[in-house]
């Protein structure tokens, strides 16, 4: 099993990659929630050029990738079910959640850090939400949270299984919970116990700082109803609601590879840093 994901680990991803885009794309067009405000071609160009970007990136830097890290960390003995004896399935369910929780945590910490914030906003700026937004992140946001991810499954000690499902899980998620999809009100509610569901994750991507900082889970819904981020629905509801950030409303700037590529370096953090929330009950 280890040596086929191994052979077949970017096929794999990348199979999962296309046939969920296409699904949720297709999806989009039969049954939109909102209308959107820009022309897709020039904007789908944008974000769907930054995860080509990423991808050579990662692959020039980490060319072995989180798959090659958990097989290292296993021939080293390295992490928690290398040294302890636990049944392989329950120690692939533990790592797949624990992977989940900490990019949980690391989404609060990317909201929370004024200099990663920067990092992070290019994701924030997308004036519109639909699929190509849950694969829009800045290159060095990427890298960041590609070793933060590393150093999670060496303390892990994540079987090479597990590792793959939460990679495919992750893109697959996070492709569906950022899609422009009408679910009927009654299903969304049930889903959304289980999995992020695309009414639950726009109200992070709106204007106001008290909507934009909550709902952090991408997979798991789990983790915002515990530590007290979940919020159930945008005040001004999902189709009059407001997506984007204040600092950056100009298509040229938020939706154009060059001005999205810039936009860790543009002008002071002066929004939204989540030690500015405004705490009070959850919506």
């Amino acid at each position: 099993m280890t040596e086929f994901i191994l052979n077949y680990e970017p096929t794999i991803r990348l199979s999962f990659f296309l046939g969920i885009l296409a699904a949720m794309a297709g999806w989009e067009f039969l049954a939109p929630r909102r209308a959107l405000i820009l022309a897709r071609p020039a904007r789908w160009t944008a974000n769907l050029g930054i995860v080509f970007l990423n991808s050579v990136i990662l692959r020039l830097i980490f060319p072995a990738g989180a798959v090659g890290v958990a097989v290292f960390a296993a021939s080293e003995g390295w992490g928690l079910f290398n040294h302890f004896t636990v049944p392989y399935v329950v120690a692939v369910v533990l790592s797949v959640v624990a992977l989940d929780f900490a990019i949980y945590l690391q989404h609060v910490m990317f909201h929370a850090v004024p200099a990663l914030w920067r990092l992070h906003r290019m994701h924030h700026a997308d004036l519109d939400f639909d699929v190509t937004t849950g694969a829009r992140f800045h290159p060095i946001e990427i890298v960041l949270s590609v070793l933060i991810k590393f150093a999670v499954i060496v303390v892990l000690g994540a079987p090479v299984l597990a590792v793959i499902v939460f990679e495919v899980l992750l893109n697959a998620t996070a492709m569906f919970n950022h899609s422009n999809v009408r679910l009927p009100l009654a299903l969304d509610r049930v889903l959304r116990l289980l999995v992020v569901t695309p009414d639950m994750h726009r109200v992070h991507h709106s204007i106001h700082a008290h909507e934009t900082n909550s709902n952090f889970g991408f997979n798991l819904p789990w983790w915002d109803r515990l530590f007290g981020t979940y919020r159930d629905q945008p005040e001004e509801g999902h189709e009059r609601m407001t997506i984007g950030i204040r600092d950056f409303r100009e298509p040229r700037v938020a939706d154009r590879l060059p001005g999205m590529l810039a936009i860790p370096f543009r002008g002071k953090v002066t929004d939204y840093a989540i030690n500015r929330r405004e705490w009070g009950p959850a919506k």
